[in-house]
């Protein structure tokens, strides 16, 4: 558990961890990691979702094992969304992307290199298909109803544009596109994408430990409740289902390891687009990414 938690869990935390003292000793500005954030988001993230959405062997996925996971999402994600309104009194958009913390596991960006040094790329199949199911149908899910929420007055025109024009989904729809036709992507474009999608997890992660130094940490009731189901009922949540039917053993391990990860960072990216309050969300984010250093250290 140690070996594990120091050579291959702590060298990707360190680069969250920098960012937020950089940030608190005043040394990189809010205003640069947000327009870090924003690069990152706009170029680095679009090429690592396309390379992985157009890459990935389909056939290879065990839709049973992905398909128990996303069913403890949309039940998680149901309750906590009550009990963040009814229960904590959070506003409707607010507790929108609070549930969405407990489910958007930071897969991509932090449990993704993490199980890649620890099984290689063939095992870790199982975290790559939670991150193409969170990169093509949750995010995107999250992206359009957030949108839509926050934009209530705009027109059915205004709202298709903005959605239709959001990076992301462009990427997540060429990948699509580029795997169910069974093509490769040409060299120079694959080696093009790589280069730049190599820098989305380190410069996503420098950024919002920033952007993230500026917020308070002690726990309200509301980060604790919403920090606790993500950490201790999803990954409960998963290893429960995945008791219905059987599978190799490594998935049902990598598929527990992939829900015990932190928040991802996208509820707040979405928080921040849209200008709902992040003094909730934001701590959450910065909890979770701490708690989980124990817990994915000892499942890994």
């Amino acid at each position: 558990m140690l070996d594990v938690l120091t050579h291959d869990i702590l060298p990707v935390f360190w680069i969250l961890a920098l960012g937020f003292l950089l940030g608190r000793f005043g040394a990189v500005e809010r205003a640069e990691a947000a327009a870090l954030n924003r690069i990152a988001f706009l170029v680095m993230q679009p090429a690592l979702i396309l390379t992985l959405v157009s890459s990935i062997d389909v056939a290879a996925i065990r839709v049973d094992g992905i398909g128990l996971y996303a069913l403890c999402q949309l039940g998680l994600f149901g309750a906590t969304f009550a009990i963040c309104r009814t229960v904590l009194g959070r506003e409707t958009i607010e507790a929108w992307l609070l549930a969405m913390c407990t489910v958007f596991v930071n897969t991509l960006l932090y449990v993704g290199p993490i199980a890649t040094l620890i099984y290689g790329e063939a095992a870790a199949l199982p975290i790559t298909s939670i991150v193409a199911w969170d990169a093509t149908v949750t995010f995107a899910f999250f992206i359009v109803t957030t949108d839509l929420m926050a934009n209530r007055q705009a027109s059915i025109g205004q709202s298709l544009r903005r959605v239709l024009s959001n990076p992301v989904l462009i990427a997540i729809l060429i990948g699509l596109l580029v795997n169910a036709a069974g093509m490769a992507l040409p060299e120079p474009v694959s080696t093009g994408l790589g280069f730049a999608g190599a820098a989305a997890a380190p410069l996503t992660l420098l950024a919002l430990g920033v952007i993230l130094s500026g917020h308070a940490l002690r726990p309200s009731r509301t980060i604790a409740v919403v920090s606790g189901l993500k950490l201790l009922v999803f990954p409960a949540l998963v290893w429960a289902a995945l008791h219905v039917g059987t599978r190799p053993d490594n998935w049902n391990t990598l598929l527990v390891l992939g829900a015990a990860g932190p928040s991802g960072a996208m509820a707040f990216a979405l928080a921040m687009l849209h200008g709902v309050r992040t003094d909730q969300i934001a701590p959450v984010v910065i909890w979770t990414s701490v708690l989980s250093l124990v817990s994915l250290a000892w499942l890994a």
